[in-house]
């Protein structure tokens, strides 16, 4: 049996799978991701003067909003991406009653226009925003159609609900991250270098009996996974029958 076969019977029999995913599952919908040879993070970006972490910290966000729109709005936003395969898989698995919950550090909310319904997001989403006066929420629109320092109709800034550097993840995500691991029989990490904490710590809560680790590198935690695939995430997922 490969191991395509195995991860096709793993999946028949589980019955309380989660997805951990990272920027891998979503590059395969043009979206780049961080730390890879071509991530955003090893490119160095003429028009600015500050590297990716800078520009992305609470600290510069709050000090120069300018400058943190103008990179945010074109490193950081793709609003014309769409679902791949992963994406679709796991809503299918969802609608099967395999999938308990998708856990991802993604902020691009394809999971959700792939159709699935339960998707904990420990590192918030680009697809909304809050005032940073009077609290109200916007979506995605509100940065898009802006010209320069996106302002709510109060003169507060609109503030993406993505977890930049400096920042807290949500607590109630976590505990029901956390939760939801601890529960899986199967837990599939997809497209993730596991070395973002406190994020990539979750996993160790799995007790189940399949940890599957899909991802092109190797990662901290392969010593943890009983099947390995060092292959795309969206081919996996497009060779499973579910």
């Amino acid at each position: 049996m490969n191991d395509l076969q195995t991860l096709q019977q793993i999946l028949d029999e589980s019955e309380r799978i989660v997805i951990f995913s990272g920027a891998g599952v979503s590059t395969e919908s043009g979206i780049p991701d961080f730390r890879s040879a071509d991530g955003l993070y090893q490119k160095k970006e003429k028009q600015f003067d500050y590297p990716p972490e800078t520009m992305l910290s609470h600290t510069f966000f709050v000090h120069h909003p300018d400058i943190f729109f103008d990179y945010y709005r074109t490193k950081m936003i793709y609003p014309g991406a769409k679902p791949n395969d992963s994406h679709y898989a796991a809503a299918a698995l969802e609608r099967k009653g395999k999938l308990s919950a998708v856990v991802t550090q993604n902020i691009d909310g394809l999971y959700q226009q792939a159709g699935v319904q339960r998707v904990l997001e420990l590192h918030g989403t680009t697809l909304r925003n809050t005032c940073t006066r009077c609290g109200k929420h916007s979506g995605l629109d509100a940065v898009l159609k802006a010209d320069g320092i996106p302002r709510c109709g109060c003169g507060g800034i609109w503030k993406p609900d993505v977890v930049l550097y400096e920042e807290s993840l949500d607590e109630d995500v976590i505990e029901q991250s956390v939760n939801a691991i601890a529960k899986a029989d199967c837990l599939i990490v997809a497209g993730t270098s596991l070395t973002v904490y406190p994020a990539a710590g979750f996993v160790r809560y799995f007790r189940g009996e399949n940890f599957v680790l899909i991802n092109r590198d190797a990662t901290p935690m392969d010593g943890m996974a009983n099947l390995i695939l060092r292959q795309n995430v969206g081919k996996v997922f497009a060779a499973m029958h579910i």
